[in-house]
């Protein structure tokens, strides 16, 4: 399928690589300058991939180049179908070793549950220095990059990872919202923000597939319009995308947590992604902190536990007394709602709540069913399914952060072992073509040397 591009534009990149001639520069393309010339003086070329190959050297997106018109797409047409894949049932391994960049990598739940599906992690970047030894810590071997990914992408991802193909860009940027200058949002009005330098690094490595965790707000954040530009950005930069908000308890973890988890395929691939299918048995607490090894853990005020104590398992503010009810919730007392949060002890028989940063923020309390304290650091780490041998570094308070902040281990297998069911049927063509041709030269090289013995 030809394309035709923009050739002035082309030109124009040419001039500014500032190369001695067309031969020079297509050999730092990897391209003959017969096909460099044939492109330029047809103004067209032969593949998707091509287009592709040819952006990605040039620095830019395949929308500066490609003439063609780019529908506009409402991003509630990419919200993924129930056609799920069965992921537990099958026995799904990678072909071969698939490489990722795991960037916002934080305390390493997002890239564990990868390495458990299969995944191979090549780099991790964040910015956290305790993150960052926990990570050091867990992976000796890991190439950890620790430092802003603004100033590392701006330096160059290949000055840190070399020449290594990354199959999966993978990683959950903070969400912000960026301004809207017109109907077709670009790369462009995503400048400022995190997820710009996600998109940057996406445009450059042009991995075969990526990865973007959220909160499951940026659905209706700006009624859609962030998620809207989000999408069209990684159409522009050349991913058939889809979305879908998943429950970390369909996937064998004991937490009411909700997040959003959008995954692109290079277009020129052609391959089509389904997500996990949910589990049949939703975990509760008491499947996951049984034998919870010992660990640091926060305490509460004197006067809290004395209020705490009168809260049944499973129970929040509402089962005070009233008067302890007007005393612990001082001024939110009178606005009304539920508060479910507030002084709220968790149940053996139900998944706990999202956990936040911190288990005793009086918005979000998060109290063990049986003894009147918050989760300790191990409970944590438990009920975001990450295994004991997963160590954290830094203050306790370092900890609790991490692991709040980390994509539930379990939840991230689940969606790693149908992004490598994709990835197979990626790269089996091309394996099976390298086999072929890998056997033809063996046999070749055989009767050679019969030749030479006859």
């Amino acid at each position: 399928m030809e394309i035709k591009i923009k050739v002035e534009t082309l030109q124009t990149l040419i001039d500014e690589k500032n190369f001695a001639d067309n031969q020079e520069w297509a050999e730092k393309l990897g391209i003959t300058e017969e096909k460099l010339n044939r492109i330029i003086n047809s103004g067209k070329v032969e593949s998707q991939e091509e287009l592709y190959d040819l952006c990605s050297f040039l620095g830019v997106t395949p929308t500066d180049l490609d003439s063609r018109e780019r529908p506009q797409i409402d991003y509630r047409e990419r919200e993924a179908s129930d056609n799920f894949l069965d992921v537990v049932d099958n026995t799904i391994t990678p072909v071969r070793p698939y490489r990722v960049l795991e960037i916002f990598a934080g305390g390493g739940g997002l890239m564990l549950g990868l390495e458990e599906a299969g995944f191979e992690t090549a780099a991790a970047i964040e910015i956290n220095k305790h993150a960052c030894s926990t990570l050091r810590t867990n992976r000796p071997n890991l190439n950890v990059i620790e430092g802003d990914i603004a100033e590392i992408v701006k330096e160059g991802i290949r000055n840190y990872i070399g020449d290594e193909e990354i199959d999966l860009l993978s990683g959950g940027y903070p969400c912000q919202a960026f301004s809207f200058a017109g109907k077709k949002l670009g790369l462009k009005d995503a400048r400022g923000t995190m997820f710009y330098w996600y998109a940057q690094l996406l445009n450059e490595l042009r991995p075969k597939m990526f990865l973007a965790e959220n909160v499951r707000g940026l659905v209706s954040h700006e009624k859609g319009k962030t998620l809207q530009g989000m999408l069209d950005v990684f159409d522009e930069i050349g991913y058939t995308v889809t979305y879908k908000v998943l429950k970390a308890t369909n996937y064998n973890v004991a937490q009411k947590r909700e997040r959003i988890f959008i995954i692109g395929v290079r277009k020129d691939l052609n391959a089509e992604f389904k997500f996990p299918a949910p589990r049949d048995y939703v975990p509760v607490l008491r499947d996951v902190l049984q034998n919870v090894p010992e660990s640091p853990g926060r305490q509460y005020p004197e006067r809290k536990r004395q209020i705490m104590e009168l809260v049944p398992p499973g129970g929040y503010w509402r089962d005070l007394p009233v008067e302890l009810q007007k005393e612990y919730m001082k001024g939110s007392f009178y606005l009304g709602g539920g508060k479910t949060g507030m002084a709220r002890r968790i149940s053996w028989d139900e998944p706990c709540l999202t956990l936040t940063t911190a288990p005793d923020m009086k918005q979000t309390e998060r109290c063990h069913p049986d003894e009147t304290r918050p989760f300790t650091v191990r409970e944590y780490a438990r009920i975001q399914s990450f295994p004991d041998s997963w160590s954290f570094e830094g203050s306790m308070t370092e900890q609790y952060k991490q692991i709040g902040n980390a994509v539930p281990a379990e939840l991230a297998r689940h969606v790693g072992l149908a992004m490598i069911h994709t990835m197979n049927k990626i790269v089996t063509p091309n394996l099976i073509q390298y086999n072929k041709n890998e056997e033809e030269q063996i046999i070749m090289e055989q009767m050679d040397i019969f030749s030479a013995n006859y």
